[in-house]
């Protein structure tokens, strides 16, 4: 089955609730660092090879169309044209995210705009949050990261590429148990905090982060600081919830686990909430 494009929004609470429930779980002590694996590998051109032998013939015909204008085109501006076209053709007549977010952004490096960089940036990180495939997690982080590096390039000093940049550290190999990803990341969003301590959202990543690595009472601080700023987000209450289980304090996490249950009312939501209650 195609796995259904997400498109680029600010309200990802819903999916951070599944995705808090699924792959995430924080363990109660920190696991000690095993021999490194090899990292599993994702080829994008293999991907869309065998996409495109499902395409209908009309379909195949438009899209080898398109991707001769790539590689004849001497002409910057043709070639951009043909990355967008391929990237909305893939969006919205396939609906295939992988393909979809490569051109678009294959296109945004040959333009190299700081809007259109951080555009596909973003639309890589919000992917890779609900990715449980390893192979395309590495691939997506590697895309996040070295967009939001080149947007940042335009932009050194903008605080939301900066938390981007280490979103895409934390939730990227750093969510799935690289401490060394994780810390890459911490040190982007520390840089934004010291100038500015309100940004939440920054500091919401840190507690994210410190709860994933294991560094729960740092977590806690940060996490707090955002529910008392910000009392309606679901994902900072819920991770706090978490960071209070895994660091062994069960009347703070059942506290908050109950009050995260005050701010979504879905059955199944309410549900998965009381499983955790009862684990404890």
């Amino acid at each position: 089955m195609k796995k259904q494009i997400i498109l680029l929004s600010s309200g990802i609470i819903l999916v951070a609730a599944l995705f808090l429930f699924g792959k995430t779980s924080v363990p109660k002590k920190p696991l000690p660092q095993a021999a490194a694996a090899p990292e599993k590998l994702f080829d994008i051109q293999q991907f869309i090879l065998s996409a495109k032998e499902k395409l209908t013939p009309s379909q195949a015909i438009y899209v080898s169309k398109l991707e001769n204008g790539i590689s004849r085109g001497d002409v910057q501006t043709q070639q951009i044209k043909a990355y967008n076209d391929l990237a909305n053709f893939w969006k919205d007549s396939v609906k295939l995210f992988e393909p979809y977010a490569f051109y678009l952004s294959e296109g945004s490096k040959l333009e190299n705009s700081e809007k259109n960089l951080t555009f596909a940036a973003q639309l890589f990180l919000e992917n890779l949050r609900v990715e449980h495939d390893g192979a395309k997690l590495n691939w997506e982080t590697a895309q996040a990261i070295e967009l939001f590096e080149k947007a940042l390039e335009h932009n050194p000093e903008d605080a939301d590429l900066k938390i981007g940049l280490g979103s895409a550290y934390v939730f990227g190999k750093g969510g799935s148990g690289n401490p060394q990803e994780t810390m890459k990341g911490i040190q982007q969003l520390l840089s934004v905090v010291r100038k500015d301590s309100t940004n939440m959202r920054a500091q919401m990543v840190l507690g994210i982060g410190g709860t994933v690595s294991g560094q729960y009472d740092n977590a806690i601080k940060r996490l707090l600081k955002v529910v008392t700023a910000e009392p309606d987000n679901l994902e900072a209450m819920l991770f706090l919830a978490d960071a209070y289980a895994a660091k062994g304090d069960k009347a703070e996490a059942i506290k908050w686990y109950n009050a995260c249950k005050h701010l979504k009312s879905d059955k199944g939501f309410l549900q998965a909430i009381d499983e955790k209650i009862k684990s404890l």
